[in-house]
């Protein structure tokens, strides 16, 4: 069981199976999630799941996502693992569903369960997250996300935004009322419209981006970006390998006071993956010096059936 005080790191190249030319990339991921230098609960979580069936696997490939809660005594960290344990579940529960409507379904699924809770709970009242996930079918990411929990492309050098933050700011920015640079300092900014939980019915976002070798893609909470730029997250996501980079851009946004725990989590295509028999996997990184304050999860694979 992981502590705030133990950091541990995994990181794996997960292949997809043998003879399933549907899925033809092969990927790295790792993914950190630190408490921060104020907060003394995390709620922020993350977590993936790879299919063992080579039918699910090339029909709903694989699914990665971040969550960040909200709500007193530990309710948003209780929102947000509810939230991912439901979207894992419901996402691969009919692998003839499109991928773009078994995201869509998980992700209503958990607002519903959420939503639920809260109001029969009084201790969790007012509970809810965010969410941001990534389905890789083939060589396609389909992105879908709830609040400020965003996504991003990472393409030759260059970190870009996929989503679209469901905030007060935002839409300030879309009605012209501030410029993205007054956005990023007003005193609003945590403010979100959207969310799992607040409301018995929730409206998710989604994109479909084509992914190439070299491509990552980010998913991050709201602790990276308050305080690290685009450009910072295109060079250590350029520059290190998926475990390195989460720790980096994590110890950067310590390093400049957020006051918010922090999850980064990286999936880097390799390439094409060949044809083998057998998968092969890339050996594990040494992760640098570690810190006390927070904690990385343990990836684990999730079988699912």
């Amino acid at each position: 069981m992981m502590t705030d005080e133990q950091e541990i790191t995994a990181e794996l190249t997960a292949e997809a199976m043998a003879g399933v030319s549907d899925v033809p990339l092969s990927v790295t991921f790792a993914a950190k999630s630190d408490l921060g230098r104020v907060r003394e609960n995390n709620e922020d979580k993350f977590d993936w799941w790879e299919p063992d069936s080579p039918e699910v696997l090339k029909s709903l490939g694989r699914l990665y996502a971040v969550s960040d809660g909200m709500g007193g005594h530990a309710a948003g960290q209780i929102a947000s693992e509810m939230a991912l344990k439901t979207i894992g579940k419901v996402y691969y529960a009919d692998p003839a569903v499109d991928p773009r409507d078994a995201l869509e379904r998980a992700i209503r699924a958990a607002n519903t369960l959420v939503h639920v809770t809260g109001r029969a709970v009084p201790s969790r009242a007012g509970m809810g997250c965010t969410i941001v996930a990534v389905a890789l079918v083939g060589s396609t990411a389909i992105i879908g996300w709830v609040g400020d929990s965003r996504a991003y492309l990472v393409r030759g050098g260059a970190a870009t935004c996929i989503t679209e933050d469901h905030s007060l700011v935002q839409e300030q920015v879309r009605a012209g009322i501030l410029t993205e640079e007054e956005a990023a300092t007003s005193g609003y900014r945590n403010v979100i419209t959207r969310s799992i939980g607040a409301e018995e019915n929730v409206q998710p976002e989604f994109r479909n981006v084509p992914l190439s070798a070299g491509d990552a893609v980010l998913l991050c909470s709201d602790g990276l970006t308050g305080v690290v730029g685009d450009t910072e997250i295109g060079e250590a996501v350029c520059s290190d390998s998926p475990s390195f980079a989460c720790s980096r851009l994590v110890d950067v946004a310590n390093e400049k006071g957020w006051p918010d725990n922090i999850t980064v989590a990286i999936l880097r295509v390799n390439g094409v993956q060949s044809e083998s028999p057998e998968p092969q996997k890339e050996p594990k990184e040494t992760e640098p010096e570690t810190r006390e304050r927070g904690f990385l999860g343990l990836l684990r694979k999730k079988s699912v059936s």
